[in-house]
């Protein structure tokens, strides 16, 4: 049985996308080619990979185990590729991160600035994504370090954690809760919210707590940024729950109050996680060497 990379890739790229067509433009191939590839790695394996209809391309059970063993060789494939640029060093190579709202709007910028500024020859692929799915990702390596924060139950990963921050809550100058010295969740639930974008970690997060209280959370508007949360809650329109960072941060230019939250899970350890640091390419060692010095 003989398989060829560039099959494995087409396999990868069809599996993520909705559907055949969409997955051969990411491969550069015409549908038919694809096709036809697909159709020679079915008999390679003697089963079916994929189901197809008019909505696009569905994995068969099958078709999921060979997409997380495609994604596994090629992964490596790239690792193999990346250690002998540079003969291993981190100043080329390509990083592929999942990481939760905090990270990625956050601090990262900032990290990945001094990082990529003094190596031309490393890209990285930044995709925001929920805890459970950042897990996930490095484990099936469909991304080569996941950036975490809270308890992390990962079996089969390294967890490094780099950093601690912790939630507060941010509320206009002058607000009944401004002169508190510290609130729980359910008190601050008698107040309108401003809140992150949908499918964003930290509002699926807190619904979470809300729900286990039993009651609901009132979302007033969903911002991109806690930048954009913080001029809402500047603005008088409501309050937010954000990371003690950000708030800090903005509070320079705005006119806000930070009030404790009460709560065990509003101490943060931010983590990176990894399948294997010591066989992760130099530019993605480099990476997590520069999280750490941070």
């Amino acid at each position: 049985m003989h398989f060829d990379l560039p099959d494995l890739r087409l396999f990868v790229h069809i599996g993520e996308s909705p559907s055949l067509t969409q997955g051969a433009r990411r491969a550069f191939l015409s549908p038919a080619a694809a096709s036809a590839r697909i159709k020679a790695l079915e008999g390679q394996l003697g089963t079916r990979l994929l189901y197809r209809d008019s909505r696009g391309v569905e994995l068969t059970p099958a078709g999921h185990k060979l997409l997380r063993h495609a994604r596994l060789i090629l992964r490596q494939a790239d690792y193999l590729k990346s250690e002998f640029e540079q003969y291993g060093g981190d100043a080329a190579g390509h990083i592929r991160i999942f990481a939760n709202t905090t990270a990625v709007t956050e601090f990262l910028p900032e990290v990945l600035a001094t990082f990529l500024a003094q190596r031309p020859g490393v890209t990285v692929d930044l995709q925001e994504r929920l805890s459970r799915d950042i897990v996930r990702g490095v484990l099936d390596s469909s991304a080569d370090m996941g950036i975490i924060a809270g308890p992390v139950e990962a079996a089969g990963l390294e967890v490094i954690h780099f950093s601690t921050d912790r939630l507060v809550l941010a509320v206009p100058l002058g607000h009944e809760l401004a002169a508190e010295g510290a609130v729980t969740l359910r008190q601050t639930l008698a107040f309108q919210h401003i809140g992150l974008h949908e499918g964003s970690t930290l509002l699926s997060f807190l619904r979470d707590h809300v729900e286990r209280l039993g009651l609901s959370l009132q979302l007033r508007i969903q911002m991109a940024s806690f930048e954009a949360v913080c001029r809402m809650v500047e603005a008088g329109v409501g309050i937010g729950i954000i990371p003690e960072s950000a708030a800090l941060r903005h509070s320079r230019t705005m006119q806000l109050a930070t009030v404790a939250l009460d709560e065990p899970w509003a101490v943060r350890e931010r983590s990176v996680l990894v399948r294997e640091l010591e066989a992760l390419p130099g530019a993605v060692r480099g990476l997590v060497e520069a999280l750490l010095g941070r």
